[in-house]
């Protein structure tokens, strides 16, 4: 009865905040990210993929992915400076001389702003002799490309870890064990993209052998994006569980709102990558199996690139709109629902307390985790069944026609 006699006032504004802080933020991550998934991309994937189909494209393959690398990591440099500038600004504009100044300055966040940008410059400075032929091509190659990947990697992580001590360890070191697995497997798939992007526009690999270079690439790749699917989506599920109170929250908050246009555009991005997944791949292993070198061609030149770029625009948006998700929509819905029933408008109104964990938290994070792997595993074997069947039969046509055409 009381309640219902108290003026309500309007809920607290939840803005997207100004374009401007998106854009800054999206190049540090691009920059970062970017420099991880390049290098992840020589590594693992391409790099063993020329070393088997032909030895001589270790070289070429791994200096062009390593220039992109080392160029994004210097720009690591310049973009971390220009979101402290701009965050360290009175007025609108950039403050680079208040923000070199806070690196190293004695705080926290100085310390993980420093640390953020000298690990970027010594990843790209390790991964910089591999510019070069000559090292490109010799066994001091997968060391520096880990090296690098794991400079890199950690400067990542410095823009997730805390910059105080926190009250609760165990949770604030599972929450940033959880966002280094969510930003790992994001730069690995979307800067993997952009790296085979790369070798597709750049002809790197051996015209000789380029349709077994790439049937050869393109299946790592896909067992490493499949890893990073999966690490995405347990990490994701627990931000959400985290952050989100059941789907009303995704259409009635902002957070909820932005939240459910990253989930649209990652599933795109997803539909994406299960057709190159279970079609382009056995389809450029049959062209290949059966000598179709026109088709093969047609494809690994016109629609594997536009594939590919469709996709990692995708995944670009996805990291340009991840700054505008601030706050949760657990305390954006408490909030406005503690506005309709205070008796002031200038009285500060409270914060949901965090999600306490229980038993059947850890049951259903477990299961969902299983769930996952078990689904990403079946998937890869699958595709690679459908790979060998249609290899398989574009062999046996390929060894009849012959006799085919003998019998005529």
């Amino acid at each position: 009865m009381l309640l219902a006699t108290v003026a309500a006032v309007p809920p607290p504004p939840t803005p997207l905040g100004p374009f401007s802080d998106s854009a800054v933020a999206w190049t540090t991550w691009i920059t970062l990210m970017g420099f991880v998934g390049l290098t992840a991309l020589a590594l693992f994937a391409a790099g063993p993929a020329a070393r088997r189909v032909d030895s001589d494209a270790l070289a070429p393959v791994t200096v062009r992915l390593a220039r992109a690398a080392v160029v994004l990591g210097v720009l690591v440099v310049p973009a971390v400076l220009t979101d402290l500038a701009h965050g360290a600004s009175k007025s609108v504009g950039y403050d680079y001389a208040a923000a070199w100044n806070s690196l190293y300055d004695g705080s926290g966040a100085g310390l993980l702003s420093g640390l953020e940008v000298t690990l970027a410059l010594a990843g790209a400075a390790v991964v910089a002799p591999l510019t070069f032929r000559a090292p490109a091509g010799s066994r001091a190659r997968s060391w520096l490309l880990g090296v690098g990947l794991a400079a890199g990697a950690v400067s990542l992580g410095m823009t997730k870890f805390p910059a105080k001590a926190p009250d609760d360890w165990g949770r604030t070191a599972f929450e940033t064990l959880i966002w280094m697995v969510h930003l790992l497997g994001g730069a690995a798939w979307i800067g993997g993209l952009a790296g085979l992007l790369l070798l597709a526009l750049s002809g790197a690999a051996p015209k000789a052998a380029q349709g077994a270079f790439w049937s050869a690439v393109i299946r790592r790749f896909s067992a490493l994006a499949m890893s990073c699917v999966a690490a995405i989506m347990l990490s994701g599920l627990f931000l959400y569980w985290e952050h989100v109170d059941g789907p009303k929250q995704l259409f009635t908050t902002m957070y909820g709102q932005v939240l459910g246009v990253k989930i649209l555009i990652f599933g795109t991005m997803l539909l994406l990558g299960v057709f190159n997944q279970f079609w382009l791949h056995p389809r450029i292993d049959a062209l290949r199996a059966g000598g179709d070198r026109t088709s093969l061609r047609t494809i690994l030149l016109r629609r594997f690139p536009a594939l590919l770029a469709v996709e990692l625009l995708l995944g670009m948006t996805v990291l340009f709109v991840a700054p505008f998700l601030h706050g949760s929509a657990r305390n954006q819905a408490f909030q406005a629902e503690a506005a309709e029933h205070a008796t002031s408008a200038t009285v500060e109104l409270p914060k949901i307390p965090a999600k306490e964990v229980s038993a059947s938290t850890w049951t259903w994070g477990t299961a969902e985790t299983v769930a996952v792997i078990v689904v990403m595993i079946a998937g890869h074997r699958v595709s690679g069944r459908i790979a060998r069947s249609r290899t398989a039969s574009a062999a046996v046509t390929m060894s009849r026609e012959p006799d085919d055409l003998v019998g005529a």
